[in-house]
C-alpha cells in the first residue's frame, strides 16, 4: 500500500490535493455563512437547510444531461473553471439585500456546475494513482476534507460572531479563487479519457450501462441512501443550535477524519471489507439520542461518534472501481458523486420540512431511524443474493450464481471479492462524503 508521503511526491497529486483543500475551506466557511444568513432572514429550518445543501438537488440534472463530460473534458481546464464559477456565485450571494429567491437561484446553478466536478476530479485521481492506489489517495483526500471542515466550521463560527455573513461569503469567494489558481498552475495538460462529444444521449447510455450491473447497482444504492439520510440530520444543526452549529459541524468533521484514518490506513483489507454494515449503523445510530433533545455537549459527542461511520464510503468506492472499466472511471465516480449529493440535498429538504412541522430534534431522530432501516434492508438484500449451495438444488445454480451478482455491504461478490453498501463531498465534488454543495 502506498504511503501518504509517497502520494504527495506523485506528480500532479499535490496541486490536486491542495486545490481541493482550498475549495473545501471555501465550502465550509461559505456554507455556514449562507445557512446563517438565510436562517436570520427567514427563521425557517427548511430554507436554512436547503440553502446549505440545496446545490446537491441540482446534481440529478447534471447526472442526467452533463455527466458524460466527466471523461470528455480536459481536467486542467475544467477544474479551475468550476472553481471560478463557485467564486463568482459566492460573491453574488454576498451582495447586500439580495432576495432569498435570487440566493436560491444561484445555489441551484452552482449545484448544476458542481455535478461535473466530482467525476472529473476523482477520475483524474484514479488516473494519477491507478486503481491500486485510489483508496489510499481518496482516504488522504477525505482526511484533508475532514481537517479543512474542522478548521473551516470553527473559523466560520468564530468569524460570524464578529463579522457579517456577507463578509464571510466574500472570504469564501477568495478561497475559491485561490483553488482555481493552484489547479491551473499545478496540473499538466492531459487528454480526456474518452473521445466524442458530451451530450445527454451519451450520458444516458453510460448511466444505463453502469446501472445494468447488479453489483454496481447495489453498491451505488449503498453509497447514496444511508449517507444521504444522515446528512439530512446534519442539515438541521443551524436550526437545532443556532449559536453552536459551527461546533457541531466541526465535531462531525473530526469524527469523519478519525473514521477515514482508521479505514484508509489502519485496517487490513480483509478486515476492512467486513465493516461496511457496522460503519453504516454507526453513522446513524447515535443521532437517535436527539429524540430527548440533548444539550450541545451531548449532541456534539453523538455527532463525533456517528461521523466516524462515513469511513464506509472508502470501502464502497474501492469496490466500485473494481467493478468499473478504466475508460468509464470518471463517469462512474461522477455518477456516485452526483447521486450521493442529490440524495443529500433531497434528505436535507425532507428533514427541513419535517422540522418545520415538528421540531429539529424530532426530524433528526426520524432521518436517523430511516438510515438505520435502509442499512438493515441493504444487509438483508446482500444475504439473499449469496449463492445457494449446489447441493440444495441439484443441477440448478442458485439465483445469485446465475446472475454472477453480489449484494451490497459486506456480501461476497465475484471472484471472492467483497462488495460494500452504503459522505463533507465538497463543492464540485471536492470534499468527503458529507457535502454542502
Amino acid at each position: 500500500m502506498a504511503t501518504y508521503r509517497t502520494l504527495l511526491r506523485t506528480p500532479e497529486f499535490a496541486p490536486l490535493f491542495f486545490g481541493s483543500a482550498a475549495q473545501t475551506a471555501a465550502q465550509t466557511v461559505g456554507g455556514l455563512a449562507l445557512g446563517t444568513l438565510v436562517f436570520r432572514a427567514t427563521g425557517s429550518p427548511l430554507l436554512s437547510a436547503v440553502s446549505m445543501f440545496g446545490p446537491s438537488l441540482a446534481q440529478v440534472l447534471g447526472a442526467t444531461f452533463l455527466l458524460s463530460g466527466a471523461d470528455r473534458l480536459p481536467p486542467r481546464t475544467a477544474l479551475p473553471a468550476i472553481a471560478l464559477a463557485f467564486a463568482a456565485g459566492t460573491a453574488v450571494q454576498a451582495l447586500p439585500g439580495l432576495p432569498v429567491g435570487a440566493v436560491f437561484a444561484v445555489v441551484l446553478t452552482l449545484g448544476l456546475v458542481a455535478s461535473l466536478g466530482g467525476g472529473i476530479r476523482w477520475g483524474l485521481l484514479n488516473e494519477i494513482l491507478a486503481k491500486e492506489g485510489y483508496l489510499t489517495g481518496r482516504s488522504l483526500f477525505n482526511m484533508m476534507g475532514g481537517l479543512m471542515q474542522i478548521a473551516g466550521f470553527a473559523t466560520g463560527g468564530a468569524l460570524l460572531t464578529v463579522l457579517s455573513p456577507h463578509a464571510c461569503l466574500l472570504l469564501a469567494a477568495a478561497l475559491y479563487l485561490t483553488a482555481a489558481l493552484v489547479l491551473r498552475l499545478g496540473l499538466t495538460t492531459r487528454p480526456p479519457r474518452a473521445t466524442g462529444r458530451t451530450s445527454p444521449s451519451v450520458t444516458w447510455r453510460t448511466n444505463a450501462l453502469l446501472w445494468s450491473s447488479r453489483p454496481r447497482r447495489l453498491t451505488y444504492l449503498g453509497l447514496w441512501l444511508p449517507n444521504g439520510m444522515v446528512v439530512g440530520c446534519e442539515s438541521l444543526f443551524v436550526s437545532y443550535a443556532p449559536h453552536a452549529a459551527g461546533t457541531l459541524f466541526a465535531c462531525g468533521a473530526l469524527g469523519m477524519f478519525a473514521g477515514d484514518v482508521t479505514v484508509g490506513r489502519l485496517l487490513p483489507a480483509a478486515v476492512r471489507a467486513r465493516l461496511a454494515i457496522p460503519l453504516l449503523l454507526l453513522l446513524a445510530t447515535p443521532y437517535l439520542v436527539f429524540c430527548v433533545h440533548p444539550s450541545v455537549p451531548v449532541a456534539a459527542a453523538c455527532v463525533t461518534v456517528a461521523s466516524a461511520g462515513f469511513g464506509a464510503s472508502l470501502i464502497q468506492q474501492e469496490r466500485l472501481m473494481e467493478l468499473t472499466p478504466d475508460e468509464l472511471a470518471g463517469h462512474a465516480l461522477g455518477l456516485h458523486s452526483a447521486g450521493m449529493l442529490t440524495l443529500q440535498g433531497g434528505s436535507a429538504s425532507l428533514a427541513g420540512a419535517v422540522a418545520q412541522l415538528t421540531s429539529p430534534a424530532a426530524a433528526i431522530t426520524a432521518m436517523a431511524a430511516g438510515s438505520v432501516v435502509v442499512t438493515l434492508a441493504l444487509a438483508t438484500a446482500a444475504r439473499r443474493s449469496l449463492p445457494r449451495p449446489r447441493g440444495d438444488r441439484p443441477g440448478r445454480p442458485g439465483r445469485a450464481e446465475r446472475a454472477g451478482s453480489a449484494g451490497p455491504a459486506g456480501s461476497p461478490g465475484p471472484a471472492g471479492s467483497v462488495s460494500p453498501a452504503a459522505g463533507p463531498a465538497g463543492p464540485a465534488g471536492s470534499a468527503p462524503e458529507r457535502s454542502l454543495s
